[in-house]
């Protein structure tokens, strides 16, 4: 016999002292995800902290403690950059 228990959600907090800081400086969530993914990627590839780190820091909090410290950033393109790498659509 099977029982139906509810399913409990428990949101995950992130435990970096480094979160806080960063995220003064990056507000927006989806973008400090995607640039923290990247550079957690270029970590892993073998690329060298911008930083000093404590050996016991994993690739997340490296990268987060390079944007708190204002090492790392990002930047849109302008829209010139945009329009010239638009695909050209040849017309019949």
């Amino acid at each position: 016999m099977q029982t139906d228990s509810p399913t409990v959600k428990i949101p995950l907090r992130m435990k970096s002292k480094f979160f806080e800081p960063a995220q003064l400086i990056i507000p927006n969530p989806e973008l400090l995800i995607n640039l923290v993914s990247r550079r957690v990627r270029q970590l892993a590839q073998g690329h060298r902290p911008l930083t000093q780190t404590d050996p016991r820091m994993d690739f997340s909090e490296i990268a987060l403690k390079e944007i708190s410290e204002g090492k790392l950033g990002y930047e849109f393109p302008s829209d010139t950059e945009v329009l010239l790498e638009a695909p050209v659509i040849p017309t019949e």
